[in-house]
C-alpha cells in the first residue's frame, strides 16, 4: 500500500500516455517550471512552506459544503442559536467561522408570562437550528462565501418566504375562528379609535386642549427561527474576511466602501452609567439607561478608565447616603447600576457629584445621553406614560417635563426614544423646545423604513434577528448619524464583532452597554484591539470636535445612492423580482459589497478578491506604517 492506502502500481504505457496527457490539460508542467525558478530565485530557508504557500494561491476559490446550526446558551443562560460554515478549501472541508446574534423579544413581567416567553424562545432556536441544518444548507451550498451581498439577498428573500407563508396561515386561522359578525368588527379599527376617543373626552374635564390618543401599532412580529438569518449572514462575512485575511472591521469597511477606505476612525464609545427602567428597585421607570457620552478624541482605554472611577465614586455616595429615601442599587441586564429612585432628577443628580468630586466638568469633559424607552412606559387604557410607579404623564406633559429636565441639566444633550411614534406632535413640538441643544434619537430597528419623525437627528440600530449585514451597511447609509447598539440582554458570551462591524461601517457612536459582564468587556476589548492596529499601521484618525448637538442640525433624509435590493424581511419581495426583470441586470446592493454590475451571471470569484486583495496589501505592509 501507499503512504495515501491507494495500491502502489507499476506505471505501464497507457498510465504513462494518460499521466502526461493529464498533466499537459492542466498546465502542470508550466506550473512546477515556475514555480521551481521562483524557488531558486527567493531561496527561501523554509523550501516546502514556501512551495505550499505557491500553490495554495493557485488553488480553487473556497466554496461553501455546509452549514450547522447549533443551540447555545447566552450571556444570561437562555437559548440562542450559533451558525457556523464550513467551506471546500484546497480540497478538503474545513470549519471557517461560527456567530450568533441577538435575539429581542418583548419584556415579560410575570412568572406566567416567562414561562410562555421561555417555550416560545425554545420554539425560535428549535426552527432556527431547522432552517440552518436543512433549506438553508442546501441553498447556500457551492456559493462563494465572499459573495456577501447576493447570499444576504438570498437569505432575505427565503425569510420572506417564510414570513408570508405563516401570515397566509395566522390570517386562515383567523378567518375560521371567528364568526361573520366579529370578524366584521375586527376587521374595522373604528370600534377600538372609538373607545379610545370616549376615554380621552372624559378625561377632559381638567384641560380641553389634550388631543386624542393614537392607539399604538402593532409591534412587529418576531418570525420565528428568524435569528437564523442574521447569524448565517454574520457567520458568512467572518468567513469571507478569513478567506481574504483581513479583519472583521476592514472587511466590512471594503464591502461599503467598494473601495480602499480613508483611514479609520474609532466610534466614541456611550457608556451605560445608571438604569432607572421598569426592571429597577426603585419606582422610576422613565430612565431606562442614563449613558455617558466621553470627549471626543479619547482612546478607549481612556474612556474606561474615566468611567470605572466614575462608577466608584457613585457607589461610594450610595453606600455614604443617609439622606431621606436612601438609595439602593443592584446590577442590570445592561451592565450598569440600577438605581432605587423616585425621581428623574436623582440619578442625574447622583451624576453630577461624583462627577465633581472626580474633578470632571460636566457638559465639557463629558456629556450625558439618556435612553428614556418610553413605548414601553405607555398605558394604552389611560392614554399616558407612567414615568413612575403611580405617576401617569400625557403626552404633552411629557414634553414640559423633558424641556424642565434639558434646562436644569444642560450636560444631557441626546435623547433615546421619548415617545411613541405615534405621537408625532410630541416629537416635533420637543425638538423644537430643546433642538439647539440636545439630539432627539428613535430607535428603527424593527421599522428602518418607516417615515421619518420630526425633529430627530440621530437613529438607534441593533443587531438582531433576521438583520443581515448587508442591511446594516444599507441602513447605515440611509440614516446619517446611526448609533449600532448592543442588546442589553439575550447577548452572544464571546461575541465581539459588534465592534468590527461599528468600526466598518464608519459610524460615530458605538453603544456596548456597561462596564461588566464577558459578552460586553469582550467588545471592549476588541475595539480597544482594532484601535491599537489601526494606530500601529498609521491609519487612525480621531475626531477632534463634539457637539451639541450630537448629530446634524436637519433630520436625515434617506440617501439617493445606486438602486439596492430591499434586504429587510418587512419589504415586498416582489419589488425585488420585479426591478431585476425589467432591467435585465442585478446590481449589488449599495455599501453591501464590492459593486460589480452584472448580466445573468455570477462574477468571477478573483474580481471582487482583487480590490480586497489590494487593499490588504496597501494597508496591512509594513511600508503603510
Amino acid at each position: 500500500m501507499s503512504h495515501q492506502g491507494c495500491p502502489s502500481r507499476v506505471p505501464t504505457e497507457d498510465m504513462r500516455g494518460a499521466a502526461a496527457e493529464f498533466y499537459r490539460a492542466n498546465g502542470v508542467p508550466q506550473l512546477v517550471e515556475r514555480a521551481l525558478n521562483e524557488l531558486f530565485f527567493h531561496e527561501p530557508r523554509d523550501v516546502h512552506g514556501y512551495l505550499a504557500n505557491y500553490f495554495t494561491n493557485l488553488s480553487a476559490p473556497p466554496r461553501i459544503s455546509g452549514l450547522k446550526g447549533r443551540e447555545v446558551y447566552d450571556a444570561r443562560g437562555q437559548l440562542s442559536i450559533e451558525a457556523e460554515v464550513f467551506c471546500i478549501v484546497c480540497n478538503k472541508e474545513k470549519s471557517m467561522s461560527s456567530a450568533a446574534v441577538s435575539s429581542h423579544f418583548e419584556p415579560m413581567v410575570t412568572s406566567l408570562d416567562r414561562s410562555i416567553m421561555s417555550q416560545e424562545r425554545t420554539d425560535h432556536m428549535m426552527t432556527a437550528a431547522q432552517w440552518i441544518n436543512g433549506p438553508l444548507k442546501n441553498m447556500l451550498k457551492g456559493q462563494n462565501p465572499c459573495d456577501q451581498s447576493d447570499i444576504d439577498l438570498m437569505l432575505s428573500n427565503f425569510f420572506m418566504a417564510r414570513f408570508l407563508e405563516e401570515n397566509d396561515v395566522l390570517n386562515k386561522e383567523n378567518e375560521e375562528s371567528l364568526s361573520p359578525s366579529e370578524a366584521g368588527e375586527l376587521s374595522s379599527p373604528r370600534s377600538a379609535e372609538t373607545k379610545d376617543n370616549k376615554f380621552v373626552k372624559k378625561g377632559k374635564k381638567s384641560n380641553t386642549s389634550e388631543k386624542p390618543f393614537h392607539p399604538t401599532e402593532s409591534p412587529e412580529r418576531v418570525l420565528r427561527g428568524s435569528c437564523a438569518i442574521g447569524s448565517v449572514s454574520l457567520a458568512m462575512s467572518q468567513t469571507g474576511a478569513n478567506i481574504q485575511g483581513l479583519p472583521l472591521y476592514k472587511y466590512i469597511a471594503a464591502l461599503k466602501n467598494r473601495k480602499a477606505p480613508a483611514p479609520f476612525h474609532i466610534p466614541v464609545s456611550l457608556v451605560t452609567l445608571l438604569s432607572c427602567g421598569k426592571t429597577s428597585p426603585g419606582k422610576l421607570s422613565l430612565l431606562e439607561e442614563v449613558i455617558l457620552i466621553p470627549k471626543a478624541g479619547q482612546r478607549v482605554k481612556q474612556i474606561i478608565t474615566m468611567t470605572r472611577g466614575i462608577q466608584k465614586e457613585m457607589m461610594r455616595i450610595i453606600n455614604t447616603s443617609t439622606k431621606a429615601g436612601a438609595t439602593q442599587a443592584m446590577l442590570c441586564d445592561s451592565g450598569a447600576l440600577a438605581v432605587k429612585y423616585e425621581r428623574p432628577e436623582q440619578p442625574l443628580d447622583l451624576i453630577t457629584e461624583a462627577c465633581c468630586n472626580s474633578g470632571l466638568a460636566l457638559g465639557t469633559d463629558i456629556h450625558l445621553a439618556l435612553n428614556c424607552a418610553a413605548p414601553e412606559l405607555m398605558d394604552c387604557s389611560k392614554g399616558k406614560y407612567e414615568v413612575a410607579t403611580g405617576v401617569l404623564k400625557s403626552p404633552d406633559e411629557l414634553v414640559d417635563m423633558y424641556r424642565t429636565l434639558i434646562t436644569k441639566y444642560p450636560a444631557v444633550v441626546a435623547l433615546i426614544d421619548p415617545f411613541r411614534r405615534e405621537d408625532i406632535d410630541q416629537w416635533e413640538k420637543l425638538s423644537n423646545m430643546i433642538g439647539d441643544s440636545c439630539s432627539l434619537l428613535s430607535d428603527i430597528t424593527f421599522k428602518p423604513k418607516a417615515p421619518p419623525l420630526p425633529g430627530v437627528r440621530g437613529h438607534i440600530l441593533k443587531h438582531v434577528h433576521e438583520t443581515t449585514v448587508s442591511d446594516l451597511i444599507r441602513i447605515t447609509s440611509e440614516h446619517q448619524g446611526s448609533v449600532l447598539m448592543g442588546a442589553a440582554c439575550s447577548e452572544p458570551c464571546s461575541d465581539d464583532s459588534l465592534s468590527d462591524i461599528a468600526v466598518g461601517l464608519g459610524l460615530g457612536y458605538v453603544k456596548l452597554g456597561g462596564l461588566s459582564g464577558a459578552e460586553r468587556m469582550a467588545k471592549y476589548n476588541r475595539l480597544i484591539s482594532i484601535e491599537e492596529e489601526v494606530a500601529q499601521q498609521g491609519i487612525l484618525v480621531a475626531k477632534v470636535k463634539h457637539p451639541p448637538p450630537l448629530f446634524t442640525d436637519t433630520p436625515q433624509e434617506q440617501s439617493t445612492t445606486a438602486p439596492t435590493p430591499p434586504s429587510h424581511p418587512h419589504e415586498a419581495a416582489s419589488d425585488t423580482a420585479t426591478r431585476g426583470e425589467a432591467t435585465g441586470q442585478q446590481t449589488m446592493a449599495s455599501g453591501s459589497d464590492v459593486k460589480y454590475t452584472y448580466h445573468g451571471h455570477t462574477p468571477d470569484w478573483h474580481t471582487a478578491a482583487d480590490d480586497l486583495a489590494r487593499y490588504h496589501q496597501q494597508y496591512t505592509s509594513p511600508s503603510s506604517s
